[in-house]
């Protein structure tokens, strides 16, 4: 007669020589120690992984994933570069608002870096004529935090996905005198415009007495020494006027469908 507890013992012998992880069948010295959720929960696990290249791609994805959600049914906008140490009570910053509000009237969304200073002033502009004001921040040492007109905010850790959304998403470009972040944007603008990297839409340079020395040295240099083409000054327009601006920015452009 059979020995109902030996029969026990070998099936639990055979269930301990095989092991189903999915669809996946091991058995033997296949068998691995634990389940697939203990591996995923185990928190005293390795963590080199995560300094990586592999999951830095999967984090660069998950950043264009995250800002071309948010910003997919955005419609029309303007993207606004400028300094974000402009001061609250500066000429400059009365323009940023007048430019972020004459925007919204002409029936498109602003887009700026959502930090303080012109990119503020934009915002605030746009939040106060009732229009979507958009903010793409970035992760920095120093914590500059979305300013408080931004109704649509995006925080990025990498400058290229930020920038490719400023791109993507804009029909044009208003550039208000800024430092070295602003230069960035304005050549990263140019530079694809240039190079017919993206469809052509219009750039302004607000503030003719701030961009007036870039504008020679490009003229009388760049260009002079053959680096550049005489018609490459006529990628933007200079304006200290916030309707000129508003009027150059949006002539050219409608609402069609993003880049």
């Amino acid at each position: 007669m059979a020995d109902p507890e030996a029969a026990e013992r070998e099936t639990m012998a055979a269930e301990r020589d095989q092991q189903r992880l999915g669809p996946v069948l091991r058995r033997r010295d296949q068998v691995r120690a634990g389940t697939t959720d203990q591996r995923l929960l185990d928190s005293e696990g390795p963590s080199e992984w995560v300094h990586t290249d592999p999951w830095r791609v999967m984090r660069i994805q998950s950043e264009f994933v995250e800002g071309f959600g948010a910003l997919a049914e955005l419609g029309p906008a303007i993207s606004v570069f400028g300094s974000a140490r402009t001061p609250r009570e500066s000429p400059e910053y009365e323009a940023g608002v007048g430019l972020g509000r004459a925007l919204v009237e002409a029936g498109f969304s602003v887009i700026t870096g959502g930090g303080p200073g012109a990119m503020e002033a934009a915002n605030k502009g746009a939040h106060e004529a009732g229009g979507t004001s958009v903010g793409l921040g970035i992760e920095l040492p120093f914590e500059q935090g979305m300013n408080e007109y931004v109704n649509l905010g995006v925080d990025f850790r990498y400058f290229f996905v930020r920038k490719t959304c400023f791109v993507k998403y804009a029909r044009g470009f208003v550039v208000l005198p800024g430092g070295l972040g602003t230069l960035d944007e304005l050549f990263e603008a140019l530079t694809l415009v240039q190079t017919r990297k993206v469809t052509r839409f219009p750039i302004v340079l607000f503030g003719t007495e701030y961009w007036g020395g870039l504008v020679d040295w490009l003229r009388d240099t760049l260009i002079a020494q053959g680096k550049a083409s005489t018609r490459d000054l006529d990628l933007f327009h200079l304006s200290d006027d916030v309707d000129e601006a508003v009027a150059l920015v949006t002539k050219e452009v409608g609402p069609g469908p993003s880049r």
